[in-house]
């Protein structure tokens, strides 16, 4: 790793790192751009969209002609029919759960910042993960999204672990941003909304190209 020390708390995206949360995402969206009479995306283009939060995510799948008004209705219906739908095909990604409890049993923090709205990422976790994060921070009003580094740098002051200690683990180029601008070190796994090559030209230096990846590097085993 770029910094030495030992690793004490691991800081986790959400979509794409430790849930599979595509194809619910692209049936709340395909749901929602066909009640406005707006056309379909394909999954593959959904993929491509997400990373810098849901209004983002509506943004980019409206056509630039979209009025503000277009754009508001689609995102409220998102998030209405996703909040009742995000259990239907989200999934953890083989070996998250078990990477997570020997986290746990190593002594190591462990936390997920996201830019999915905090309400249903405390639902996620609680769902999918259950007293394996220590905590869990998703999009809340006055609190800049990543890769702003505010939440970020607020979990590392909850646990008091400086920059050299702490390593933040995503899918995509918001997430190196993120970790860069919090000043620590990233590690990109490469089984999520990214791939290995789009990830390098991101400026990706460390990759986990699978869950042993991830407890080699930190020494999990």
């Amino acid at each position: 790793m770029a910094n030495s020390r030992k690793k004490e708390l691991i800081i986790f995206d959400l979509d794409g790192t430790v849930l599979d949360t595509l194809d619910d995402l692209a049936d709340s969206l395909n749901y929602s751009l066909a009640f406005h009479g707006f056309s379909q995306r394909t999954k593959a283009e959904v993929r491509e969209f997400v990373g810098n939060g849901i209004r983002n995510l509506v943004e980019r799948a409206l056509p630039g002609s979209a009025a503000d008004t277009e754009i508001a209705a689609v995102f409220q219906t998102f998030i209405e029919y996703y909040r009742m739908h995000c259990f239907d095909k989200t999934k953890p990604y083989a070996g998250i759960p078990e990477l997570l409890q020997k986290l746990k049993e190593k002594g190591y923090l462990t936390a997920v910042v996201s830019n999915k709205a905090d309400a249903v990422v405390q639902k996620l976790c609680r769902r999918y993960f259950d007293g394996l994060f220590d905590y869990a921070a998703g999009e809340r009003n006055g609190v800049p999204k990543k890769p702003a580094p505010d939440s970020v740098l607020h979990v590392m002051e909850i646990f008091g672990k400086t920059a050299d200690a702490t390593l933040y683990i995503g899918d995509s180029e918001v997430d190196i941003k993120t970790a860069q601008n919090a000043g620590i070190d990233c590690l990109s796994v490469t089984w999520g909304f990214r791939d290995f090559s789009f990830l390098k030209l991101q400026g990706a230096e460390m990759f986990a190209h699978s869950i042993d990846d991830i407890r080699t590097k930190l020494h999990a085993v």
